[in-house]
């Protein structure tokens, strides 16, 4: 039996629309929230490294301050995506850490925080991928969706 794939390149009009709509605070408030989602993931699986949470905590400053440093923000994306790295196989670990290092990128280039929902997505796919994958990711996106709405 063929095994599921999760395709990040996922066609969402309506959500690219409202991603289009939003200004970029509130995307990262927004890529915030669906990157802790999936936090757990990585957390459970590599207790004691806390790069994709460092990500996190610097665009949490970036929100709160709106003092953009591209030496800090740069550096927390690269740890989070180094951590996914180690990783080493496709896990939800490994897609929550990317998630991380996607929302964090928002504070740079908005269009990142819907890269950090699709890993977030992407997590919870590979975490229910013996049960019912799509299920799941339905309601995550339908959790996103309503959260983004709700921010703008």
């Amino acid at each position: 039996m063929k095994k599921p794939v999760f395709s990040l390149n996922r066609n969402d009009p309506a959500m690219q629309e409202l991603v289009d709509a939003t200004n970029k605070r509130n995307l990262a408030i927004w890529a915030l929230a669906c990157a802790e989602r999936v936090l757990n993931f990585y957390k459970s699986a590599h207790p004691e490294d806390n790069r994709p949470r460092k990500a996190l905590k610097a665009l949490q400053d970036w929100i709160d301050t709106g003092e953009f440093s591209m030496k800090i923000i740069r550096g927390a994306a690269l740890a989070s995506h180094a951590a996914a790295r180690e990783v080493g196989e496709d896990t939800p670990a490994r897609s929550a850490a990317r998630s991380a290092g996607q929302a964090v990128s928002t504070a740079h280039v908005k269009d990142h925080a819907l890269a950090a929902a699709n890993y977030a997505l992407q997590a919870i796919f590979r975490a229910n991928i013996a049960s019912n994958p799509e299920d799941a990711i339905k309601a995550e996106r339908k959790w996103q969706t309503e959260r983004l709405l709700e921010l703008q």
